[in-house]
């Protein structure tokens, strides 16, 4: 069997870090790198809802992604430049915000909204999931910095969600995939889940031919440990950033 071009092991994750308050005029902020991939998430709070939401005590949760022009190999334009985002951009920032109100309680968090802009410094495989998993941190930092305010009682999230991919290569099933992986892969998958085990989202596409249950689940298990490294980094990061605060709890 082949190995990785990385040399890591099947099961590993690439290096991760989650430095929070990276931007300092956001109510919650994270720097999340994994390997080469850097993304940096801020969380933004307002005290209004969008229309469909007016008037039924519900708060809303969204995402915005976007990547700088030299974040990947060659320069692609801005989006605003082209008038329109593309149909990627689209696709995964409604992944990003659907991943998020999945696990808050928005009646909670009564009439107000927090957007999490998630914008990618350099891309080397995997954005769609350290954006979520880095998004999770800026907004439960959002959060904390409301009860803090005492705008709100509480925090109003109801699980921890951290998001991983893992793909068939010449070296099996892996973990993580970075670009060079990802690119020659023969199937890859992303795996939405929480630190108690549920599933918010899986998105699996097979490349080249069609993969078998039994592989899919080798896949499942890989996300399941990758996942559980993730959740610990992201506690690691809100302890450091409560801790900043004074607000360590």
């Amino acid at each position: 069997m082949a190995t990785r071009p990385s040399g890591r092991a099947p099961d590993a994750l690439r290096p991760v870090s989650i430095e929070p308050g990276f931007a300092r005029h956001a109510e919650g902020s994270v720097l999340i790198r994994m390997g080469g991939t850097e993304v940096l998430c801020a969380a933004s709070v307002e005290s209004r809802v969008p229309p469909f939401l007016r008037g039924q005590g519900k708060g809303w949760v969204t995402a915005e992604y976007g990547m700088l022009p030299r974040a990947t190999h060659t320069r692609g334009g801005r989006e605003a430049a082209k008038g329109r985002q593309s149909g990627r951009t689209q696709e995964i920032q409604r992944l990003i915000g659907r991943s998020l109100r999945a696990v808050v309680d928005l009646k909670a968090l009564g009439e107000m909204s927090i957007t999490v802009d998630c914008d990618v410094l350099n891309a080397d495989g995997g954005t769609r999931c350290a954006s979520i998993t880095g998004a999770w941190v800026a907004l439960r930092l959002a959060l904390e910095t409301l009860v803090r305010n005492r705008v709100l009682a509480s925090v109003p999230l109801t699980a921890q969600l951290a998001a991983v991919s893992c793909g068939l290569t010449g070296a099996g099933a892996v973990l993580d995939l970075d670009y060079d992986e990802d690119s020659a892969a023969a199937a890859d998958a992303n795996f939405v889940l929480t630190e108690a085990g549920g599933i918010v989202e899986i998105q699996g596409t097979a490349e080249q031919a069609p993969f078998s249950e039994e592989q899919f689940h080798d896949l499942m298990r890989l996300a399941r440990i990758g996942t559980g490294q993730l959740f610990a980094a992201q506690r690691e990061a809100v302890d450091t950033a409560l801790a900043a605060s004074g607000g360590a709890r």
